[in-house]
């Protein structure tokens, strides 16, 4: 089993009108990826202008507020699972995909 992340790409124009129907069906996922031994651990992040970025240069740190990429999403939070496989990985972001209504990236996590 490999574990992925499950990330969510969110508009950082607001919250949608049916929040607590999302959060309702985004808790039932969550117990059906724990029913299937998939769920290892999810989070919502806060909003992008909350973000700090530190960049080394040389023998400097450089550190500034906000986001380090400007856009019109963001990362918004994330689930990280266990699959046997990317097409099992698919399936539980597609499914997320359909609760959040929002994009989700499906990426493997490298092994230690």
């Amino acid at each position: 089993m490999k574990n992925y992340l499950l990330g969510i790409y969110q508009p950082d124009d607001g919250v949608p009108d049916n929040l607590d129907e999302i959060m309702r069906d985004l808790a039932a996922l969550n117990d059906e990826m724990r029913a299937a031994g998939a769920w290892v651990f999810a989070a919502g992040l806060h909003a992008p202008s909350t973000a700090t970025v530190l960049h080394a240069k040389g023998d400097d740190m450089l550190i500034t507020d906000g986001p380090y990429v400007e856009g019109k999403e963001h990362i918004g939070g994330f689930t990280v699972i266990r699959a046997a496989d990317l097409d099992e990985a698919m399936e539980w972001g597609r499914r997320l995909a359909a609760v959040v209504t929002l994009p989700i990236e499906v990426r493997p996590i490298r092994d230690e």
